[in-house]
């Protein structure tokens, strides 16, 4: 078994970790948490989303906090914000952002309930957007890549036809996420293997929930599967607002921990980190679910 000697942390706490928070969260500390994981090393990060803030009060500082981030970063730095629809990109992009996610789900129903259309009009939505704004990263999440809080497992059939429309559309970047925390090591291995074997020339990027606390255990699937990027969330916080039953992601700092002690680079200063994990801790209403900061607690 060959695992991979560096990976790619995507944190994705300052989005995914933040979207779920009821208490609004001062757009400053937003800021200075992501600036502190920036300086431990963090250098891959969703620092917001630009969606309707009536649907998700706690982003309508997107704009705000993209631009005050992005004035002083590291030149390697890459910050990426989450769009659901064409007017989010523009708005992304006019904040000054060169990176964009767009969401597509695996499944119809979820779709349905988190961008209020059905798949192939998100996928034909996406053609647009790739055609108006090629001069941007465009990456896509596929959402509920594993399982639906609607339809139950998803097959590795239909996250592989989805996939094969999002790449008609010019993109390579794709994640796959296990929304609602629903798989196990082994649905890992062969959903990724599978998409390795339909698509040789792309590993897709893996985003887990820890819902049923397995999200170390399928990270750890992902590295001997050959994956190298991984979604991750400061504290384990978050959740996806419009997936019952989904819990927080998996912890960055545990990932960290585990990637040391396997001796897998990931250019991350974990002790820099968790002081970035005691900010959230002390300035977020919110309880962190990382197993090692919990452990550090003072």
């Amino acid at each position: 078994m060959k695992l991979p000697e560096q990976i790619n942390v995507v944190e994705v706490g300052p989005r995914d970790g933040f979207q779920n928070v009821k208490t609004i969260i001062p757009t400053e500390d937003k800021i200075t948490i992501i600036q502190a994981m920036i300086q431990a090393g963090i250098r891959t990060m969703e620092i917001t989303s630009f969606v309707n803030p009536k649907w998700l009060p706690q982003m309508a500082d997107a704009a705000e906090v993209a631009k005050a981030v992005l004035k002083d970063v590291p030149a390697d730095f890459r910050g990426i914000a989450l769009a659901p629809n064409l007017r989010g990109v523009e708005n992304a992009v006019n904040a000054g952002l060169k990176g964009v996610t767009y969401v597509v789900s695996a499944s119809e129903s979820h779709n349905h309930k988190n961008v209020n259309r059905n798949i192939d009009e998100s996928l034909k939505e996406l053609g647009e957007i790739k055609k108006q704004f090629s001069n941007i990263a465009l990456r896509v999440s596929l959402a509920t890549s594993f399982g639906c809080p609607f339809e139950g497992r998803v097959s590795v059939t239909n996250v592989i036809r989805i996939m094969e429309k999002i790449r008609e559309c010019g993109i390579n970047e794709i994640i796959l996420c296990d929304t609602i925390g629903v798989a196990n090591p082994l649905q890992v291995t062969e959903v990724v293997g599978a998409v390795k074997e339909r698509f040789p020339d792309m590993t897709p990027g893996l985003h887990f929930h820890d819902t049923r606390g397995m999200g170390i255990a399928n990270i750890y699937a992902g590295l001997t599967a050959g994956v190298t990027a991984f979604e991750t969330c400061v504290g384990g916080l978050g959740g996806c607002p419009f997936a019952p039953g989904s819990a927080g992601n998996t912890a960055t700092e545990d990932m960290l921990n585990m990637l040391t002690s396997m001796n897998i680079r990931h250019n991350v200063d974990i002790d820099a980190y968790l002081k970035a994990v005691d900010l959230v801790r002390n300035r977020i209403a919110a309880p962190l679910t990382g197993r090692l900061s919990s452990m550090l607690k003072p």
